[in-house]
């Protein structure tokens, strides 16, 4: 069984509210899961929905694995480097036209091939699988996603104290979260922060997922935070980037993460919280994401 060596322990870091919120919501407590430091590019989440589907396709002795992804996607790039580093050749289908950015070159310098599909086409993922499947193909659906993905997911729980009550995170695929929810002990709230616009559907895809309708009451959908869609962003969200990290030394990208903190603390202002709860927000990682920005936009 391949397994990921972490560069460094998952941990919860501590984040003073005092800082954010009014003293009416001092009994509350934050933390921030800092998967992001497991590796510097199989990072955050990424590793936790891959491992199964990786060590499936090497006990079945594929010869290579083929993943669907954007041009800017942080599985993707997990996906390409953890292949190199299990031996196996690797492609990804990649949304939109030919191009190359920081994301696909870290990709390419894995080894990982590169198939564009334009977007119409790209929408109609089993035909695309059936024209380019080879023999010996083992097929991961875009971000992961999947019952061994949330499977795989469920293992993030290891890290949250039992004594948590509310667990947020922000949404792509909705993997991660359904394999928090199935994971979730019976007095946790999941909190679930969509990073695109319009994203309600996917919650049709965690609910199949989890397959347990008590399960799913304990989800809750907080849509507002998408700043206008998948990687959108305004100077504001930047200046929030730059300002947690001056305060909390706790990095952003500006596709998942940042779009989390700025809902959570959003929330303890409205005081959306219940004295007393303990809070756990989920980095999943994703940092790559920043590198399409100035390197002066940010100061980390």
């Amino acid at each position: 069984m391949f397994t990921l060596p972490f560069d460094k322990m998952p941990y919860l870091q501590a984040i003073p509210l005092s800082n954010a919120a009014v003293n009416q919501n001092i009994t509350l407590s934050l933390s921030v899961l800092r998967l992001d430091v497991i590796h510097n590019q199989i990072s955050g989440n990424k590793w936790f929905k891959l491992q199964l589907y990786l060590n499936e396709a090497l006990q079945q002795k594929c010869s290579r694995i083929v993943t669907f992804g954007g041009a800017y996607s942080n599985h993707i790039v997990a996906t390409a480097v953890a292949c190199q580093l299990a031996g196996i050749s690797c492609m990804g289908v990649i949304r939109g036209d030919v191009q190359t950015n920081p994301t696909l070159t870290i990709a390419v310098a894995a080894g990982m091939q590169l198939q564009f599909i334009d977007r119409t086409h790209y929408k109609n993922k089993k035909i695309v699988q059936q024209q380019l499947q080879q023999p010996g193909d083992y097929w991961i659906n875009e971000g992961g996603y999947g019952r061994l993905g949330a499977e795989g997911a469920m293992n993030i729980h290891q890290y949250i104290l039992p004594s948590t009550t509310h667990i947020i995170a922000a949404v792509g695929t909705g993997t991660m979260m359904a394999g928090l929810i199935q994971a979730a002990l019976p007095h946790q709230n999941m909190i679930g922060i969509p990073v695109l616009k319009g994203a309600d559907m996917i919650q049709q895809d965690i609910e199949y997922l989890v397959n347990d309708s008590k399960k799913m009451k304990q989800m809750t959908w907080i849509s507002a935070c998408h700043f206008g869609g998948y990687a959108k962003h305004n100077a504001i969200l930047l200046q929030k980037m730059n300002e947690w990290w001056q305060l909390y030394q706790l990095p952003t990208d500006k596709v998942y993460t940042a779009k989390l903190i700025w809902a959570v603390f959003d929330l303890v202002e409205k005081k959306y919280f219940p004295a007393g709860s303990k809070i756990v927000a989920i980095h999943s990682g994703g940092l790559q994401g920043n590198a399409s920005l100035l390197p002066h936009i940010l100061k980390f």
